[in-house]
């Protein structure tokens, strides 16, 4: 199960995927800046939404891991499994990423262009300087 620290993690999206890598990042209001990234790496499997919130992170269920398996040929190292509240209702959505890791890093990432950024500060990777005038 993936350990968050403490914090305001209720908005969630999925900031980077690029076949290989994905990069999920958190916040309280994820409009200006994020505070929080999950990044699996080696990314065999994945079901999940590219917006969600209030995810509970928690064991896969064996049927969950036997359904990586059909999938991907063997059981990755990392098999996560969170919940999050279905969009259109009350109902719960489960969500998988098998991968090979996952690395939890905190701090402070910009999602707009900023210069002087402070010590532990970070532009998300989408970001660009502006163009001359």
């Amino acid at each position: 199960m993936i350990d968050l620290p403490e914090g305001s993690w209720w908005d969630w999206d999925v900031l980077h995927f690029d076949g290989s890598q994905l990069r999920l990042a958190a916040g309280h209001d994820l409009t200006y800046h994020h505070g929080l990234e999950v990044v699996f790496t080696d990314v065999a499997y994945m079901a999940c939404p590219t917006r969600f919130w209030d995810p509970r992170f928690r064991e896969p269920t064996l049927e969950e891991r036997a359904l990586v398996r059909r999938h991907v040929g063997e059981e990755p190292p990392v098999v996560a499994a969170f919940d999050v509240d279905a969009p259109a209702g009350g109902d719960l959505l489960s969500c998988l990423v098998a991968a090979g890791s996952v690395e939890v890093t905190h701090g402070l990432v910009y999602r707009y262009w900023r210069g002087n950024l402070a010590a532990g500060e970070r532009l998300a990777p989408h970001v660009r300087p502006p163009e001359p005038s």
